[in-house]
């Protein structure tokens, strides 16, 4: 026998039981966007390599440590996406849609991190991204937060506690950045040996290090929010007022400073204890220089990435994760000539009742063998079509999930009627009067 194959680690099948909920939640947030009027941009999986080190930057984690990259047949060397933003900057770019324009895009789907898999971290994540390109004043970063605040409030998560910081201009965080080199250097010897390789690399990363040996030395550094530029402290004290104003809660931060190279100005996130070590659940800020950077114009631009499995956990801590959604009826077709018959029937019901869930059965079998698929399919009704069924031109009605007896109802009935219990409405040329349900 062949050695079986299982997937890769770090990545996860999501089975039936699981896509209803990852549904549900899509669909939330589609519709959240959509009133705010952000749209869809579709992204490839698969950018070249020099895309991610020339934004995420070369010295981070992500572009040393954790990207899937290998060079193709052509000798080209490409990278499965990390994150979302900088594919989305060079479709704006290519596409000629940043430059004096406005816009506010949304996509979602999978990333790619070369990590060790734990609980709220694997390898193959799925994210949903959010950016908003050619606004330049606090306004913009209101709204992400907004928007992000209004999902919550759908999803009736209430468990999120949002924290915001500000990363001044480059100049400014240039500046600080060298004042933080002095003060840690003076540190070197209590710093553990990740902090000291970041520090001539990348040592605001430091700041958000978990390491309880490193905390009283981290809170003895200097702030950044002290060495902000005149423009970024204005811009940081109106976005606080936005959100006062909007009653939005909020605390400020000073060591957040996210992991990307490309932030700047604002920086958020929306953190939860419940999920452990793996608090953040969505997470972005503004990145002004990133689209010059990769080859535009100038141009503003802000945004967010929210983790798709981590929402589901956390919904699930939260019991607000829908169940699944078996067939509202199952057709059992018990007769000779009964296929044929069932067959159009089927098709007749989905066409007159649009968001019916019918499920036929397939694969044979006698009444009670399939009577027993019925209930285990979890659906409320059996339709069944037997001889006396046929013979009467009728199709038997028969509740599985509560009290009543089987009937035989004519097709017309057999509309309204359904349409009444399951709360569907028919198409307009099958409406009719519908009987009280038992």
């Amino acid at each position: 026998m062949s050695r079986q194959i299982r997937s890769i680690r770090g990545m996860h099948d999501i089975l039936p039981e699981q896509s209803g909920a990852w549904q549900w939640l899509e669909a939330r947030v589609r519709d959240t966007l959509a009133a705010y009027g952000y749209q869809e941009i579709r992204l490839p999986i698969l950018e070249q390599t020099e895309l991610f080190a020339r934004s995420i930057g070369e010295v981070t984690d992500i572009v040393e440590k954790e990207m899937y990259t290998f060079e193709d047949r052509n000798g080209d060397s490409l990278t499965l996406r990390p994150e979302g933003t900088a594919g989305c900057v060079r479709a704006g770019v290519e596409h000629g849609l940043l430059h004096n324009q406005q816009q506010r895009l949304w996509y979602a789907g999978p990333m790619f991190r070369h990590e060790r898999p734990q609980k709220g971290r694997y390898r193959q994540f799925h994210q949903v991204g959010v950016e908003a390109f050619g606004l330049e004043g606090p306004d913009i970063d209101a709204e992400l937060i907004l928007v992000t605040a209004r999902l919550w409030r759908r999803l009736g998560l209430d468990n999120l506690r949002l924290e915001i910081n500000s990363l001044g201009s480059p100049e400014a965080r240039a500046s600080y950045r060298q004042l933080l080199v002095d003060y840690l250097s003076g540190h070197a010897e209590a710093l553990d040996e990740e902090a000291r390789q970041r520090l001539h690399t990348n040592p605001l990363r430091i700041l958000d290090s978990k390491n309880p040996a490193l905390r009283e030395i981290i809170a003895g550094a200097p702030s950044l929010l002290d060495h902000l530029d005149q423009a970024s402290r204005e811009h940081f004290q109106q976005l606080q007022a936005l959100l006062r104003a909007a009653g939005v809660e909020f605390t400020v931060n000073p060591r957040l400073v996210r992991g990307l190279d490309y932030y700047c100005r604002t920086v958020f996130e929306w953190i939860t204890e419940d999920l452990g070590a793996q608090g953040t659940v969505c997470a972005g800020g503004r990145y002004d220089g990133l689209v010059a950077q990769l080859g535009g114009r100038p141009t503003p631009a802000a945004g967010f990435a929210m983790g798709v499995e981590r929402l589901l956990s956390l919904l699930e801590t939260r019991g607000g994760l829908p169940g699944l959604h078996p067939p509202h009826v199952y057709l059992v077709m018990a007769a000779e000539g009964a296929l044929e018959t069932g067959v159009q029937l089927a098709e007749a019901l989905r066409d007159a009742l649009p968001g019916l869930r019918l499920q036929m059965h397939c694969g044979g079998g006698g009444f009670k063998a399939q009577l027993r698929r019925a209930d285990r399919s979890g659906a409320d009704w059996a339709l069944i079509l037997g001889e006396s069924e046929l013979a009467a031109g009728g199709v038997g009605l028969k509740p599985l999930r509560q009290a009543g007896e089987q009937e035989t109802l004519q097709r017309d009935a057999l509309v309204a009627r359904l349409a009444r219990c399951l709360e569907i409405s028919p198409s307009p040329h099958d409406a009719k009067e519908s009987p009280v349900c038992p």
